[in-house]
């Protein structure tokens, strides 16, 4: 592991027994992934201190670093394998990407701030996560050039489930997104089964920033 990792495991281990493990994250390939990772690494130098801590942190434009356990359970959600290929809405600070990485085949992230873009795509090359693929655009049209996936995952709210996305999903594909523009949105889990029909549920109550772009929201 690069000097970013270093010294960096009894804390992320301390993290996933506390926040994720005791509130029923199971899926172990995904509290091993998020052991493994020094989260501080993602976080800009000002707040790294609140990296391991019980709360979303900001990176600044508006965007934050989703809480560990909310990072978990997303992740649990898609039920991820280890042959996927997995596209993340909402690349932010690069950590959940990171989480994608341990888990899926290949990984492809994109962000509509080309500075968060940059600085994750640098965390994560320097991490050794070659199979992340950082991309500038917006997210809520998806990426349809790298399409289908076998999973998605959303980090920020959107209006309703965008159309764009759905369409980019594989057969027996998973698509986790949180939707609703008030304080509290609600977590979607859509699948698509082998005959392409679509199923879905929801998982509950989830607090992110609005997803923002054609098929998001609006910037004022």
């Amino acid at each position: 592991m690069s000097q970013l990792g270093h010294s960096a495991r009894p804390a992320a281990q301390r993290m996933v027994d506390t926040q994720l493990r005791g509130r029923g994250v199971r899926d172990e390939r995904v509290l091993a992934a998020m052991a493994s990772l020094p989260r501080h690494a993602f976080l800009p130098m000002p707040v790294r201190k609140q990296a391991y801590e019980d709360h979303a942190v900001p990176i600044g434009f508006d965007v934050t670093i989703s809480q560990p356990f909310v990072v978990g359970w997303m992740t649990e959600a898609l039920g991820l394998r280890g042959d996927e290929r997995v596209l993340e809405v909402g690349t932010g600070s690069g950590y959940q990407a990171a989480v994608l990485g341990r888990l899926g085949r290949e990984v492809y992230t994109i962000e509509r701030v080309a500075v968060l873009a940059r600085r994750a795509r640098f965390v994560l090359r320097a991490l050794g996560l070659g199979n992340v693929h950082v991309f500038i655009g917006d997210g809520s049209l998806g990426l349809p050039v790298h399409a289908p996936y076998d999973a998605i995952l959303v980090t920020a709210a959107a209006p309703a489930v965008p159309d764009e996305l759905v369409a980019q999903l594989a057969c027996d594909g998973r698509l986790v997104v949180p939707v609703g523009g008030g304080a509290i949105q609600s977590l979607r889990v859509i699948r698509r089964d082998r005959n392409g029909r679509l199923s879905i549920s929801d998982r509950g109550g989830v607090v992110f920033v609005p997803l923002v772009g054609e098929r998001g929201f609006r910037l004022s």
